[in-house]
């Protein structure tokens, strides 16, 4: 088989494609034929995480050495990247009860990876569930990991009706499923993103959008009761006014400071909350996302899709950062 392959940290130019032995399935796993992988943050800084430092990684120091010996120090021990992907259960193994041949599937891999080939393995009960049945393969591939990321993060605060947040960062993966997610609990949604993905961001269901590149959402007088900020793009000291009383500030991305500052908060008793969120997925919860796609409470957009053939250039548009949407490399 054939899959996308990098053997050193760089730039996009370390991916070839290379011939493979095809996996196969152990007693409780399936054989997935990838249709469809999308190409997220995490597979561009995985590719380089050879030259991330400890200050330029976007979580708490502590994690960064665990993360470079599990990724490799001087050389990537995963070589195929890839942690979503839509596909057609090929075979199964002797113990499976779950799937059967044909079945098609959508799913999770995580820091695992291996999404980027024409194969791949994985256990019946890790996450991975049925396709929608009213989405694309290319679609169903870029919802996995944003939804289940925003989706934990959100049961950590309250919404409902009344609530009022800010998605800081609504144009991306987690940003965008977010939107979606607290619109479906029913809460009003100012979505903050770049020019270009303005259209975008308001396609998905946003009440307000902001450009960041000509308005701070800190000085405008506008309160919230949850900002959620994803890339912690940030500080819990500027946002504080933006706040309302008892109002929620809410980080998927964050370093030791902000750990200290939720920590000293909560032993003060303060009324205004930080909470640094981490998230874990599980295949329940890529169920629940299922049915909020075949009811329509969560879409996908693509905004351009790439051969495998083309990985490379893939990967160069993504880093551009004018994507409009999802970026997916195809394998059909």
């Amino acid at each position: 088989m054939r899959a996308i392959m990098y053997e050193e940290y760089g730039s996009r130019d370390v991916l070839q494609i290379k011939e493979i032995d095809k996996p196969v399935p152990k007693d409780n796993e399936i054989l997935i034929k990838i249709y469809a992988t999308s190409i997220n943050y995490g597979d561009l800084i995985a590719r380089k995480f050879g030259n991330v430092t400890a200050r330029q990684f976007n979580m708490p120091m502590p994690l960064w050495l665990p993360a470079r010996i599990m990724f490799g120090w001087s050389k990537p021990k995963k070589k195929i990247l890839g942690s979503e992907f839509a596909g057609v259960v090929e075979d199964i193994g002797n113990a499976v009860k779950l799937f059967k041949k044909g079945d098609e599937v959508f799913g999770y891999v995580g820091q695992n990876m291996g999404a980027n080939a024409e194969y791949m393995c994985m256990s019946e009960n890790r996450t991975v569930t049925i396709k929608p049945a009213n989405i694309s393969f290319e679609e169903a591939s870029a919802i996995p990991y944003g939804a289940l990321m925003a989706i934990n993060h959100l049961r950590k605060v309250k919404i409902n009706h009344d609530t009022e947040i800010l998605v800081n960062g609504a144009s991306g993966s987690i940003g965008s499923a977010a939107l979606q997610i607290a619109k479906y609990y029913g809460a009003e949604v100012t979505g903050v993103c770049g020019t270009p993905r303005l259209e975008f961001v308001k396609s998905l269901g946003a009440d307000k959008v902001i450009d960041y590149t000509k308005e701070d959402f800190t000085h405008n007088g506008a309160t919230y009761d949850i900002i959620y900020d994803i890339l912690g793009k940030s500080q819990f000291e500027n946002c504080k006014n933006s706040l309302n009383e008892t109002g929620t500030y809410l980080l998927a991305s964050f370093k030791m400071k902000q750990l200290f500052q939720m920590i000293k908060i909560k032993l003060t008793g303060g009324k205004k909350k930080l909470i640094c969120a981490l998230a874990s997925d599980s295949k329940e919860d890529l169920i629940m996302i299922k049915e909020l796609i075949e009811a329509g409470k969560i879409k996908s957009i693509i905004d351009k899709s790439f051969p495998m053939e083309k990985a490379v250039e893939a990967h160069r548009y993504a880093e551009e950062g004018y994507k409009k949407g999802s970026i997916v490399l195809s394998f059909y």
